[in-house]
């Protein structure tokens, strides 16, 4: 019986994790060009949040931390549901 003394570097799991996310970009670009009847993304970063509404990075964090939309946080990038992010602020606008 032979043992295997493999070590994992730090080396070896930022490669895993650059082919991991190289994986998960082919497979949203497939889903998205096997759908193309949808017009908009459904969860967007926090730049484009900012860009859009025209927000500080401290006015999109303070959506988050109130819960006043629902967020995805995926390797280290948050993301907003924009539908959430359009009725918040069609609502703000119509007080």
């Amino acid at each position: 019986m032979e043992i295997m003394n493999d070590v994992v570097t730090k080396e070896d799991l930022r490669q895993f994790g650059l082919e991991l996310l190289g994986n998960i970009e082919n497979l949203i670009t497939q889903t998205k060009e096997g759908h193309s009847d949808v017009t908009e993304q459904e969860w967007i970063k926090s730049r484009q949040v900012r860009k859009l509404m025209n927000m500080s990075p401290g006015s999109v964090q303070n959506l988050r931390v109130t819960e006043k939309v629902r967020f995805k946080k995926i390797v280290g990038s948050y993301y907003y549901n924009k539908a959430d992010l359009l009725k918040l602020f069609i609502d703000e606008k119509c007080k």
